[in-house]
């Protein structure tokens, strides 16, 4: 067992408002300069749509992520082997284009235009569409980061149809659920997932990507990086962003210069919602890359597995004797994110059939109820005798989030739906009623002590409870030298070191053939 560490996420769609104020924090802290106009390492979709860069979840266009190898010990790289894709260095047919983004790329206004513009008897002073990159005005806008924004242009004849959520629906009731009538919508926060497996480092020939042991952020070395974009197409969900200004590929980096001083990201401080939770796990190396190799229906659970119990007394002895330091361990016991995932297992993964096992969880909607007005005359009492609503009168289909959040597997976003509902009833028959209803909650597999604190951590949690961040103790550290680089995809050994120790995330010493 070889026990790592990872700060790890949790959003809750329930709570998400779609302001996109995170999306501003990243953007002036991080991306507020030349080269990296359209990228947003933060931002906040609108489902049903294509998001951005467009039709990012369709693999069979970009493919990005890993696939199951049967048979063997490990998946493998969708998008090419190390043996291809050295041969193919000089070309690489599966990267989004700046249209994919931005269209003619990102744009202003020529708000110069306001203030100096002349008015006239019959109108007043325009702003108009201005590149960002080449000045030209007056360009054609055809798509940007929040095209979609609160639905926008994704009915039947729009970018809906393209969803790849809906892969499992047939076209005739994805037509139904685009339709004016019974449409949906919920807001999907994205920022990098720092994964466990993740194939932007698996992909990387120069080894520029890697994850840091300490923490187990993703970030790319700025002065190993060659521009070959492979990080690009590797990446399933499209966060890695190519600089074509300095020539290097740059992405989400969770803010480590602030969580090495205990504070949260910036976008994270900055939700207005609290929909965000960060905190510390430990997790079994030696189990990623089999894990990330199974099949679909077992990814989640299997997912899990590897997430070990900061409490147990082997794992905590096994923990100190590989040099993590006991504030780890001590952040790990109260970690929120520890207790969403694996003991309430309320919060899913996005997109795990993309095989990266992503350390940002998603705590699924409990959508408004449809036809509510039409069947009781108002929007509370719906339920057959009671106030919370059952899963068929929610207006987001539960087949859509399990495309979503459990590569389709609806059984584990009706268990996370079922359990929130759970709280909701006991704790309604509780403080309304004055008569604690149990039932709900043994049905759902839950205590009194677990509504309890869930009610705590979802709804009154302080800032300190929603962020848990371990105090990172270098000197305590056996293999300080190493304790910064991590694990690299092409990268090389030190003189001395184990192969074990730097070896890729798909299970293979760097260097090999897949």
């Amino acid at each position: 067992m070889q026990i790592k560490q990872q700060m790890a996420m949790v959003f809750n769609l329930d709570k998400c408002l779609g302001c996109n104020t995170c999306t501003l924090a990243c953007k002036n802290v991080w991306t507020n300069r030349e080269g990296a106009e359209y990228m947003f390492w933060n931002n906040v979709e609108t489902k049903p749509g294509i998001g951005y860069p467009k039709e990012w979840e369709n693999q069979d266009k970009y493919r990005g992520g890993w696939k199951q190898r049967p048979g063997h010990d490990e998946p493998s790289l969708r998008v090419a082997s190390r043996f291809w894709e050295m041969i193919n260095l000089f070309y690489n047919p599966v990267m989004p284009q700046m249209e994919d983004y931005y269209g003619k790329g990102p744009f202003t206004f020529t708000y110069e235009d306001l203030h100096s513009g002349q008015s006239t008897k019959y109108s007043q002073p325009v702003a108009r569409p201005k590149s960002q990159i080449t000045g030209e005005e007056d360009i054609d806008l055809t798509y940007g980061v929040n095209w979609e924004d609160n639905a926008a242009g994704t009915h039947e004849d729009g970018t809906g149809k393209l969803d790849y959520n809906f892969s499992d629906m047939t076209p005739e009731a994805r037509q139904v659920f685009l339709e004016f009538r019974d449409s949906f919508m919920m807001y999907l926060p994205r920022i990098c997932n720092h994964c466990l497996n993740p194939a932007c480092v698996g992909a990387c020939p120069s080894g520029a990507a890697y994850k840091r042991e300490e923490d187990g952020v993703v970030l790319i070395d700025q002065d190993r990086c060659r521009a070959w974009r492979y990080c690009l197409s590797g990446c399933p969900y499209k966060k890695v962003y190519y600089n074509w200004r300095t020539g290097k590929s740059e992405k989400c980096l969770l803010c480590y210069p602030r969580i090495e001083t205990g504070q949260p990201p910036a976008c994270f401080q900055a939700c207005p919602g609290r929909i965000r939770y960060m905190g510390p796990l430990l997790y079994d190396l030696d189990m990623v890359a089999k894990t990330a190799n199974a099949p679909e229906t077992e990814l989640i659970r299997r997912h899990r597995e590897i997430i070990l119990d900061p409490k147990d007394p082997v794992v905590v002895e096994e923990a100190r004797r590989q040099g993590i330091s006991d504030s780890w361990l001590d952040a790990c016991r109260r970690s929120p994110v520890y207790r969403m995932v694996k003991e309430w297992e309320i919060a899913l993964p996005l997109h795990p059939e993309f095989r990266t096992l992503p350390s940002l969880f998603y705590i699924p909607p409990e959508s408004p109820v449809a036809n509510a007005v039409e069947q009781r005359g108002h929007y509370d009492m719906i339920g057959k005798n009671n106030v919370i609503p059952d899963f068929d009168e929610f207006r987001i289909p539960i087949q859509y989030l399990a495309r979503l959040l459990a590569a389709g597997n609806e059984e584990e976003v009706i268990k996370a739906l079922k359990r929130q509902l759970a709280v909701r009833a006991y704790r309604r028959s509780e403080r309304v009623e004055g008569s604690p209803d149990e039932a709900p909650l043994r049905q759902a597999g839950l205590t009194v002590q677990d509504a309890r604190d869930m009610h705590r951590l979802l709804a009154l949690a302080h800032f300190h409870e929603r962020f848990v961040i371990a105090t990172t103790r270098v000197e305590e550290t056996e293999h300080t030298p190493y304790i910064e680089r991590g694990f690299a995809g092409f990268d090389e050994l030190a003189p001395g070191e184990s192969p074990v120790r730097r070896r890729s995330f798909h299970g293979q010493v760097p260097g090999a053939e897949s």
